[in-house]
């Protein structure tokens, strides 16, 4: 998916501060273990599966949901890797829509008192789509807080 098939669709952007420095902001999401930890739009649903192979070309893997842990799986591919700088990855959900390829990018500013995350997902298929994504992406920005709160020491 190039910018010009982005233009015009559906997207959001957010703007998080996490107060702790970039580098552990971008560990938290290149890390499959920690990643595994803060990840998913619902608390309480476990994480089964994260595969991350976080360079260029490389592609990622997240299984999440249900009482085992396997009701949803989503994928993607790095586009973009400058750590601690800006992560961009392609976002589809295979196993239920795998022709709708969206695009998230990640921009971490440091910033005094911690790091300002720059959060935008694009391209969606609707409005309806963004708006999911949107109240998923917010519980797991939230659990993200959280998770780097507590292991910040």
């Amino acid at each position: 998916m190039d910018l010009a098939t982005l233009e015009g669709k559906p997207a959001f952007a957010v703007t998080r501060h996490y107060p702790v420095a970039p580098g552990k902001v971008w560990r938290a999401w290149t890390d499959a273990q920690a990643l595994k930890r803060w990840w998913g739009p619902f608390p309480g649903d476990p994480v089964s599966v994260v595969e991350l192979d976080v360079c260029v070309g490389g592609r990622f893997r997240i299984v999440f949901g249900g009482p085992a842990g396997d009701d949803n799986e989503c994928a993607g591919e790095y586009r973009v890797v400058e750590p601690e700088r800006r992560l961009v990855f392609s976002w589809h959900w295979p196993r239920t829509t795998p022709d709708r390829v969206s695009q998230v990018t990640l921009v971490f500013h440091a910033v005094p008192g911690g790091t300002d995350l720059e959060f935008r997902h694009e391209g969606f298929f609707d409005d309806a789509a963004r708006d999911g994504h949107q109240r998923g992406w917010g519980v797991s920005l939230e659990r993200l807080h959280a998770y780097l709160h507590v292991s910040k020491g």
